[in-house]
């Protein structure tokens, strides 16, 4: 079967940029605190790049391409318990939804991560408290996320990994959305 071309060079390099960012900055947490910070700093600067890319990046890059309305990715979700969801080209509602919590929820890391090492917020238990927090977070999204790659690519019989590294994925059939 023939494929198209959805995730461009830059999405897969943020993509795969950002969970190395993420797994340093958990495992460095404790013990390495230059090496947590650095790793805190690229996923703020990869995140900002993909903002940018987010506005004027190629077709499945745009965050107008793929935001669905809450009631859109709500339907979406119900369908998924159903067993009934449509496949998407580029991402679905629900993948879409979680694309926006993990930068979200990364950006509000990296923030409180780096402000409590200004002078005005070190040693400030509310900012280490609302970094950890967002950290423990952040890691029940990215098992979430995993588990709905996985969930996707079964029902879909599409590898989702393989078309992140690759940036392809398998033509529309006419029952999904492009």
């Amino acid at each position: 079967m023939s494929s198209v071309k959805v995730w461009d060079p830059f999405v897969r390099l943020f993509h795969w940029g950002l969970a190395a960012s993420f797994i340093i900055a958990w495992i460095t947490a404790d013990d390495w605190d230059t090496l947590h910070h650095w790793a805190g700093y690229a996923a703020a600067a990869l995140i900002g790049m993909r903002l940018v890319w987010g506005l004027f990046g190629t077709r499945y890059a745009r965050f107008t391409q793929f935001i669905k309305s809450p009631a859109t990715t709500i339907g979406y979700i119900g369908d998924v318990i159903r067993g009934r969801e449509r496949r998407y080209i580029g991402h679905n509602p629900a993948g879409a939804a979680m694309v926006m919590l993990l930068i979200l929820a990364m950006l509000g890391c990296a923030f409180t991560g780096w402000l409590y090492t200004t002078d005005a917020f070190w040693g400030s238990d509310w900012v280490e408290e609302t970094h950890e927090i967002l950290a423990n977070g952040l890691l029940i999204l990215v098992l979430v996320h995993i588990a709905g790659v996985l969930l996707a690519s079964l029902r879909h019989h599409e590898n989702l990994v393989r078309a992140m590294i690759t940036g392809k994925k398998r033509r529309a059939l006419s029952d999904d959305i492009g």
